[in-house]
């Protein structure tokens, strides 16, 4: 690091992007995929900034301080912390990684912290709170400074604890080095955001730094933990860099916490939670093996934190619904309607072979994939959804600035060697004579077709977007939710009074 000009300054404020800058306030110069900070040095001086971060000091404008640092954006996540009296430093963090269930674990976490006596917040996909604050969640996990300011209000406002999820882009951006965690948790790895990672090694390297290096015990907090599902193939690779102790969990043989005696059904999930310190029964209205998962995944923060085991239960017992997860949109047609975010392969398999173990009718799959992102796993979902539904309908999810005709064509490759039949919505208007697939690119009409088609004791799953209340078409976002439209359709249906 180094410094030019002076360093008796008063900072008003910390600023990434150029045209939110006010007197007075420290601007940082990142380098991003598009656009380059140091481009926008100029403008950030002359709305009043008074000191700059950059990487590069070859072009500063004259008469302003400059900290010139390897890792601009590292840089602002560790002042940013410390702007905001490092918020994390008295309250117990825990970080939840990897690419499903976080957002339920997260819950989970938090149901079983309440019963502990420890009132938190959490921050992810579908927002960030705490009690009846409610922040809207722009990203899963924050840019650094927005973060930190949050965490800072979230904990003036009384939270004793913080659960969050952690994505590979904040890990891989540096958003979370500010943070001072107790407890990281990895869920599984399966294919995602390769549009951003290109490959499955960088993708797993990103979610390995919460473990290698945010997880170092220091003397702020030196009894950190990781929570690793050692069932998924990616946890060896997490147990073998983890640089604090482990806890791991899974439901094969060899893991530290565990389950047995497990039912599954409709009602849920009921069983034996096996920990270190004993066993508890427990029930739960979660549906499905990757929700047990979950739960186990939950139950191992909640354990390496000091939790008893009756708040563990009480708090499995406790949390319910989760917006988007598996969200049932209730109806007078007997008809199962379930709104899930599942949006990728793994994710839908998951769902799909949950649901296919309670089905007593058929699987209708109304799913889609969005645009701008990852055109490998398209052909993988849409042989996962024709292979375990009987009816699958695709449709467009956030196409974004791609052509919803075109992402479909990709989709539909993944159904074709499966030899399905491919159905006209005309030819439906008598029921499905047999397991098959057709597109409609209009997400409402694709819903309304397999509300419209399904018959009582049916499943309808709409997967992709869950607690999304919008849909993305070009560049602009229109608003547009699953749960909503589904319960439109089951109006005309005749299945809402």
């Amino acid at each position: 690091m180094r410094v030019t000009g002076a360093t008796d300054l008063e900072i008003q404020g910390l600023f990434y992007d150029s045209r939110s800058v006010i007197p007075g306030g420290l601007f940082f110069a990142l380098r991003g995929v598009s656009v380059d900070g140091h481009s926008f040095l100029s403008r950030a001086v002359r709305a009043g900034a008074v000191a700059l971060v950059v990487e590069d000091d070859s072009n500063l404008p004259e008469g302003v301080t400059a900290v010139t640092v390897r890792d601009a954006r590292q840089a602002m996540a560790r002042m940013a912390a410390c702007y905001f009296g490092n918020p994390t430093a008295g309250v117990p963090l825990i970080g939840i990684t990897g690419t499903n269930g976080k957002t339920t674990t997260t819950y989970l976490i938090e149901s079983m912290l309440a019963k502990g006596g420890i009132p938190s917040a959490v921050l992810g996909t579908i927002n960030y709170r705490f009690g009846t604050t409610l922040f809207a969640s722009s990203h899963t996990t924050p840019e650094s400074v927005d973060l930190q300011k949050m965490l800072r209000q979230l904990v003036d406002l009384g939270a004793k604890g913080v659960v969050m999820e952690v994505s590979s882009h904040s890990l891989e951006q540096k958003r979370v080095d500010g943070c001072l965690f107790d407890v990281g948790v990895f869920t599984n790895l399966t294919r995602d955001h390769l549009d951003y990672h290109h490959d499955m090694a960088s993708y797993l390297e990103s979610k390995q730094r919460l473990f290698t290096e945010l997880l170092v015990p220091d003397q702020r907090k030196p009894a950190r933990h990781a929570v690793v599902n050692i069932d998924d193939p990616a946890g060896s690779a997490i147990v073998r860099s983890a640089a604090c102790p482990i806890l791991s969990y899974g439901l094969n043989p060899g893991a530290a916490l565990s389950a047995r005696d497990v039912v599954f059904s409709t009602a849920g999930i009921s069983g034996t939670l096996v920990t270190p310190a004993g066993e508890t029964a427990i029930t739960s209205r979660l549906l499905g093996r990757f929700n047990l998962y979950n739960i186990l995944s939950a139950a191992g923060a909640a354990y390496v934190l000091g939790l008893s085991l009756d708040a563990i239960r009480a708090g499995i017992e406790e949390h319910g619904r989760v917006e988007g997860r598996l969200e049932r949109v209730e109806n007078d047609l007997e008809l199962t309607v379930l709104v899930d975010y599942a949006h990728t392969g793994d994710a839908l398999e998951n769902v799909l072979r949950t649901l296919r173990e309670l089905a007593t009718g058929r699987i209708l799959t109304v799913f889609g994939c969005g645009g701008d992102r990852d055109r490998g796993k398209r052909p993988l979902m849409g042989e996962v959804a024709g292979r375990l539904s009987d009816l699958a309908i695709i449709t467009s999810d956030n196409p974004r600035t791609e052509n919803p005709a075109a992402i479909i064509r990709e989709v539909r490759e993944g159904l074709l060697p499966l030899g399905l039949r491919e159905y006209t919505p005309a030819e439906l208007s008598g029921g499905i004579a047999e397991k098959g697939f057709l597109a409609v690119e209009l997400r409402r009409e694709a819903i309304r077709l397999a509300i419209r088609t399904a018959k009582p004791g049916d499943i309808v799953l709409i997967a992709g977007k869950g607690h999304e209340d919008y849909q993305i078409i070009g560049t602009d976002k229109h608003h547009f939710d699953d749960r909503e439209e589904a319960a439109a359709a089951l109006q005309l249906a005749g299945g809402l009074n």
